[in-house]
C-alpha cells in the first residue's frame, strides 16, 4: 500500500507522520519527501479497520491538507521508466561505478556478449569494452562526456561516455561512476539514412535525367493542383504510385491521408463497400477527410462499378461548382492503369464515358527502357539507400556492371532493377559490383536487347552473345577441359575461344 500526503512545509511534520505508523505498528518499507510538499510512505497492505483509523489521524495532523491512496511511489515509476529504455534499446548500455565494475547492464549488451544479464555485474568494464581507459578518465578533473571508437565482442562501435553525479546533502555533486552507450556501424548507419531520408512522397526524391521522365515530371506538377481525375499510364513497376505520391504532396489535399486501392484484390461487391460504401457507411470515396484515392488498376473495374464511378465522379463536379468549404472537399480520384484504356473502350469492356472523365489528365509513365539515361543514376540511388540501412560501404558499379544494366530491357521496369541491386548488394563482399553479382531473370547471359536497340548482323550478335556466356560460366568453370564438359564442346574448341575473346585468370575474377 502506497499513500501520498500533500502538507505545508513544517518543521517534524515528516516525524508526526512517522509516529502514527509506529502508534499501528505499520512496518515502513519506503519513504520519499518531494520538493513540491509530498510526502511518500510505501507499507505492507493494512487491514481495513485499520485503514479507517490511519487516514484521519493522519489528515488532523497540522500542515496536512490530503491523503490519498497512490498506486506507485515517484521512485518506483522512474525506475521502471529506466528499467522500460534499458530494455527496448537495441544498443548495448552499461553502468558502471567510479571504480569501472558494471551495476547495471541490458539484455543488448548480454545478448551481444552471449551471457546473462547477472553475470556481467561486477565484471570490470576494461574486459568488455577495449579502447578506452574509463577509470583513468573518471579520476580526471574535468570529467565531460566523451565520444570514442572503441572494440566491443570483436567489433568496431562508436561509445558515448556519460558521466554520473548524486547530490549529497549539501547539493554537492559527488561523482557516482558512468553510463556507456554503444553503438554499432551497422546502427548508425539505420539511424544516419534516417535521418538523410528523403519525403518519399515529394517529387524532390524523384530521380530522372532523361528528357521523358523529367517530361512527365513537369507535367504531373502542373497538375497537382487540380480537382480533376489523374490517370497514371504505364507498365507495371515504372513509378505510377510514386508519381501519384508525389502528386498528392503538393495538392489541395496533402494535409489529408492517401489512400490506396488496388482494383484486382477485391470483389466487384467488396470494391463497391469499399469506395461509395454502404448503409452502415460513406465509403472512401464520399470521405471528406481523406485527400486523395488512388484506384489502382482502373481497367479491371467491374461494369457496375464503372457506372457506379461515373456517377460519383459528375457528383463530386457538381459539388465542386458550387465551391463548398476545403474541408468539406471529396477526396479528389488518382488512378493507374497498365492497358490502353481506348482499346478496352473499343471492345465495349469499359464505358466510354468514363473513359472520357478519367483521361481529362494523363500522364504517361515512360518505361526504364525509355530512360535509359535514368538506369545508373537510379542504380547507384538505390545501392545508396540500401547500404546506408545496413550500415554498409555503399560499393561501386563495375565498368561490366553497368555495361550489363544498361543493356537489359528490365521488363519490370524501376522496381525491378531496385530489386536486382538490392539482391547484388546482399551478395557482394568487396566495394565493387561485377556483372557476376547481377541476377537477371530468364537469361544466364547480359546479352539483352529489345528490337530498336539492336544494330549489326546476325554473326555479330551470336559472336557477342557466345562472349558473354563464357565471361559468365569461366569463373565457375575455370578450366578449358571443365567449359567443354559443360557446353559439350572439345576443350580444344573452347581454347580456341577463350583465346579469341581475351577471356583468362588475369582478365575474369574468380
Amino acid at each position: 500500500m502506497r499513500l501520498e500526503i500533500t502538507c505545508h512545509d513544517r518543521l517534524g511534520i515528516t516525524q508526526d507522520v512517522l509516529d502514527i505508523l509506529v502508534k499501528y505498528n505499520i512496518d515502513l518499507r519506503g519513504i520519499e519527501i518531494d520538493p513540491n510538499g509530498k510526502i511518500f510512505l510505501s507499507f505492507p497492505t493494512i487491514e481495513f479497520n485499520e485503514f479507517q483509523h490511519l487516514m484521519p489521524e493522519i489528515r488532523k495532523l497540522s500542515g496536512v491538507t490530503d491523503v490519498k491512496t497512490t498506486p506507485f511511489m515517484p521512485i518506483e515509476r522512474e525506475r521502471n521508466e529506466l528499467t522500460a529504455i534499458l530494455e527496448t534499446l537495441p544498443d548495448p548500455v552499461f553502468s558502471v561505478d567510479a571504480k569501472g565494475k558494471v551495476m547495471l547492464t541490458n539484455d543488448a549488451a548480454a545478448s551481444s556478449l552471449d551471457v546473462d544479464r547477472k553475470s556481467l555485474l561486477g565484471t570490470h568494464v576494461a574486459e568488455l569494452v577495449k579502447g578506452f581507459n574509463v577509470v583513468k578518465w573518471l579520476e580526471g578533473r574535468d570529467i565531460g562526456v566523451q565520444t570514442h571508437k572503441v572494440k566491443f565482442v570483436e567489433q568496431d562501435f562508436l561509445a558515448d561516455f556519460f558521466p554520473v553525479y548524486v547530490p549529497d546533502s549539501n547539493q554537492v555533486s559527488i561523482l557516482a561512476g558512468a553510463v556507456i552507450l554503444l553503438k554499432s556501424e551497422f546502427r548508425l548507419g539505420q539511424q544516419f539514412s534516417a535521418f538523410h531520408q528523403p519525403n518519399e512522397e515529394s517529387f524532390n526524391h524523384i530521380l530522372a535525367q532523361s528528357p521523358v521522365m523529367k517530361r512527365a515530371i513537369r507535367e504531373a506538377k502542373k497538375f497537382a493542383e487540380s480537382a480533376l481525375p489523374l490517370l497514371f499510364a504505364g507498365e507495371t513497376g515504372s513509378g505510377k504510385e510514386t508519381l501519384a505520391r508525389a502528386s498528392h504532396s503538393v495538392g489541395a489535399g496533402r494535409d489529408k491521408p492517401f489512400e490506396q486501392i488496388v482494383v484486382s484484390g477485391h470483389s466487384p461487391q467488396e470494391l463497391e463497400e469499399m469506395l461509395f460504401g454502404d448503409s452502415a457507411s460513406g465509403g472512401v470515396l464520399n470521405n471528406v477527410s481523406i485527400g486523395t484515392v488512388l484506384l489502382k488498376e482502373v481497367c479491371e473495374l467491374a461494369e457496375s462499378t464503372q457506372a457506379k464511378l461515373c456517377a460519383w465522379l459528375e457528383h463530386a463536379e457538381q459539388l465542386r461548382s458550387k465551391a463548398p468549404n476545403k474541408d468539406e472537399e471529396l477526396p479528389r480520384l488518382m488512378t493507374t492503369t497498365q492497358q490502353d484504356l481506348s482499346l478496352k473502350v473499343a471492345e465495349n469492356r469499359f464505358r466510354e464515358d468514363l473513359y472520357f472523365r478519367l483521361t481529362s489528365l494523363i500522364i504517361v509513365v515512360p518505361s526504364l527502357r525509355e530512360r535509359k539515361g535514368d538506369i545508373i543514376g537510379l542504380a547507384e540511388y538505390f545501392l545508396k539507400q540500401q547500404a546506408m540501412k545496413m550500415g554498409k560501404r555503399v560499393p561501386k558499379l563495375s565498368k561490366s556492371c553497368v555495361e550489363l544494366l544498361q543493356s537489359h530491357a528490365w521488363p519490370g521496369n524501376v522496381r525491378q532493377l531496385e530489386n536486382t541491386v538490392c539482391r547484388a548488394l546482399l551478395t557482394v563482399s568487396g566495394r565493387e559490383i561485377h556483372k557476376e553479382h547481377i541476377q537477371l531473370p530468364g537469361a544466364a547471359s547480359s546479352f539483352n536487347f529489345s528490337s530498336s536497340d539492336f544494330e549489326g548482323t546476325l554473326d555479330e550478335a551470336v559472336k557477342k552473345f557466345e562472349k558473354s556466356l563464357l565471361r559468365q560460366l569461366y569463373p565457375s568453370y575455370p578450366s578449358t577441359r571443365q567449359l567443354a564438359r559443360k557446353l559439350g564442346l572439345s576443350h580444344t574448341a573452347i581454347a580456341n575461344k577463350l583465346r579469341e575473346y581475351g577471356i583468362s585468370r588475369k582478365t575474369i575474377k574468380i
